[in-house]
């Protein structure tokens, strides 16, 4: 769902519940709640599930648990146990089923969780996700709100899944030829979180389906700050730009840019190819951090040999629109 409908359905619920033990809920715009239980702990709670991005299923069920996975990265937490949620048509075999869960339970055993269950229906079209609970100190929960001016953006994750995507279904591209993005996908986001945690972070959101642009921009409030981001500094994955220069841009792009078209100058200098890539939708895609600027040298040590993240711009203390992005 686009970002656009998804805001006009919220607008039509009543407020959250307030209590004291939601640290966060309904009134943020991350993609995962947060319940205190005493004063050294709290849970994390997330779902999420999507149709098949590759054809090889065991792939598939490793992309779709690390994405899950992802939201209780993004909050500093760590995964204790998921839950599977399967919908899928049964002609197509269980053996095909099987491969999908095994993928799913690889990643869940590699971030250090235990599968619990789960939930299947007999659907016309293959759906897999997770829901994940993990743990995290109260006091040391990322959000996607507390940016601050002077601090700077580092995304630890090449961009352009979703033209990958696309590509690879409409046969412009073979599995083999996106093998970088793949793997990508199935990266867990476990070594960027606690690299973001130890550094300081200001603030934390994973990259996923309202593409950079729109994560970037449920960090930054009406009233600041802004940030600016310059487009030769964005990683990208191999065969990106050249798929999207065939067309093979999904509609959920549009549906972002349309959306943050407000929110958004794109300098004149970047041309309309390159213009997409920030607001392509992604799978499991990184993080996107501010850190203090003297928390870089423990963030870049913590890394280690991760290859593919950027520092990629930095917040200011005014700008309009708020999100500036650069040659």
């Amino acid at each position: 769902m686009g970002p656009e409908d998804l805001e006009k359905v919220l607008r039509m619920l009543p407020p959250g519940e307030e209590r004291r033990e939601i640290l966060v809920g309904l009134d943020t715009p991350d993609d995962a709640a947060v319940f205190m239980l005493d004063g050294d702990t709290a849970l994390v709670h997330t779902l999420d599930f999507f149709t098949p991005i590759v054809d090889d299923p065991y792939l598939f069920g490793q992309i779709a648990a690390a994405n899950a996975l992802s939201d209780i990265y993004a909050m500093g937490g760590t995964p204790l146990s998921a839950m599977n949620i399967v919908c899928f048509p049964c002609s197509l075999g269980m053996d095909i089923l099987a491969s999908i869960l095994a993928g799913g339970l690889s990643k869940i055993s590699e971030a250090g969780a235990a599968l619990l269950g789960g939930h299947t229906v007999d659907d016309e079209e293959p759906k897999f996700g997770l829901a994940v609970t993990g743990r995290v100190h109260p006091d040391r929960i990322m959000t996607s709100l507390g940016a601050e001016p002077g601090d700077v953006l580092v995304l630890t994750k090449p961009l352009g899944t979703g033209i990958l995507a696309t590509a690879l279904k409409g046969d412009f591209l073979t599995e083999a030829e996106m093998a970088e993005a793949i793997a990508g996908m199935a990266r867990l986001n476990s070594t960027a979180s606690r690299a973001a945690v130890l550094a300081g972070a200001h603030a934390c959101t994973d990259v996923t389906g309202f593409g950079l642009a729109g994560h970037l921009s449920n960090m930054l409030p009406d009233h600041g700050p802004g940030c600016e981001i310059h487009f030769s500094r964005l990683p990208v994955y191999e065969h990106v730009r050249e798929m999207a220069g065939m067309g093979m841009v999904p509609a959920g792009a549009y549906k972002n840019r349309d959306f943050l078209m407000s929110r958004v100058e794109v300098a004149p200098e970047i041309d309309d190819v390159e213009r997409d890539l920030i607001f392509d939708p992604q799978t499991s895609g990184g993080l996107l951090v501010a850190l203090p600027p003297h928390g870089m040298e423990v963030f870049r040590q913590q890394m280690g040999g991760e290859d593919g993240w950027r520092q990629i711009g930095r917040l200011v203390e005014d700008t309009s629109p708020l999100i500036q992005v650069l040659p």
